[in-house]
């Protein structure tokens, strides 16, 4: 069977990235990795027959305890490190922009620049922005900007201001960061997020973490009293998750799988693999578990031709894979 898939959620892990991590202290992947280099991201794309990376960066950078500029210029480094990629690797790689997370005019005149001047795949957000998630108004002149343009945006998690506590210790990875989609997605809904913005086009990592098997939880709640915008309702609930889009790192089993599609469906699911964050026998591990649970014209869907629809330039390299398998 063909599997000429179209990953969304990769992670760019290079240049201004690496050195920035490095100084930080912060790790730019998981530990015993390889540093990362295109040449080494291109031979694993070829074993898990991915013809396109959308690469992304798993976190915004601000200007705190550096100079004023600092992540305006750093968003932007990285951002046009991701345009040469794609420019010296024709079809193999995507890039969601990085965004400063210090205030909403540098994000939106980072957006500008990544989609009109660099013409990059869409934004990168994280699921909360220096604590302001979705709902806040710091955000909404970048949501409205993005409902605008109805650009894709992949959200990714990230620590939650009280991630330390909540994850008891352990590496948030494990619940937290997928708790924390989740949360995100709740307090847009509830906030009216999708009543202001409702062409918004986002991604959510992890098959949205908890958030399919809560989701009768969440819309019932809507008729309870409670700090919630008065038009929210149990069908705006279903309807504001029946069209997101749901990655498959890291879940793409049934346990997962299952929840994600009484919500929305299979057209609304597309592959990922974490990849450059997750180890590679965790990615082997989750392709397969995917593979195992769909099949045919469900598993193509996923695989590449839902991304097909939100990224039509990358018709050609996927056909390409197809035809040359």
């Amino acid at each position: 069977m063909t599997a000429c898939r179209v990953d969304v959620h990769a992670h760019y892990f290079g240049g201004s990235v690496a050195e920035f991590t490095k100084a930080s202290g912060r790790p730019a992947s998981r530990p015993r990795q390889r540093p990362w280099t295109p040449e080494e991201t291109l031979a694993a794309m070829d074993r898990h027959r991915v013809a396109t990376q959308i690469l992304s960066v798993p976190f915004m950078p601000t200007s705190r305890g550096h100079k004023e500029d600092f992540a305006q210029k750093l968003s932007r480094r990285m951002n046009e490190e991701c345009a040469e990629l794609i420019e010296r690797h024709p079809g193999r790689f995507g890039a969601f922009a990085t965004l400063p997370g210090d205030n909403p005019e540098l994000m939106l005149e980072e957006i500008a620049y990544a989609l009109d001047t660099l013409h990059l795949d869409g934004i990168g957000l994280t699921s909360n922005v220096a604590g302001h998630y979705l709902g806040s108004p710091l955000l909404e002149p970048v949501l409205a900007e993005l409902n605008r343009r109805r650009t894709p945006v992949f959200i990714h998690p990230t620590h939650c201001a009280h991630a330390a506590e909540l994850a008891l210790g352990r590496h948030p990875s494990v619940i937290e960061f997928p708790f924390d989609t989740a949360r995100n997605i709740t307090n847009a809904i509830y906030s009216g997020v999708f009543l202001r913005h409702p062409d918004l086009r986002l991604i959510l990592p992890h098959l949205g973490g908890p958030l399919p098997a809560l989701a009768w939880r969440i819309a019932e709640c809507t008729t309870l009293p409670g700090p919630h915008d008065a038009s929210i309702t149990p069908e705006h609930v279903s309807r504001v998750l029946r069209g997101l889009y749901y990655d498959t790192a890291m879940a793409g089993g049934p346990h997962s799988m299952l929840p994600a599609l009484q919500v929305t469906g299979i057209d609304h699911i597309l592959f990922g693999t974490d990849a450059a964050a997750a180890p590679q026998p965790t990615i082997d591990r989750a392709v397969e578990q995917l593979t195992n649970t769909l099949a045919g014209s469900d598993l193509e869907a996923v695989e590449h031709g839902n991304a097909l629809r939100i990224f039509p330039r990358l018709s050609e390299p996927v056909s390409a894979c197809l035809i040359g398998d």
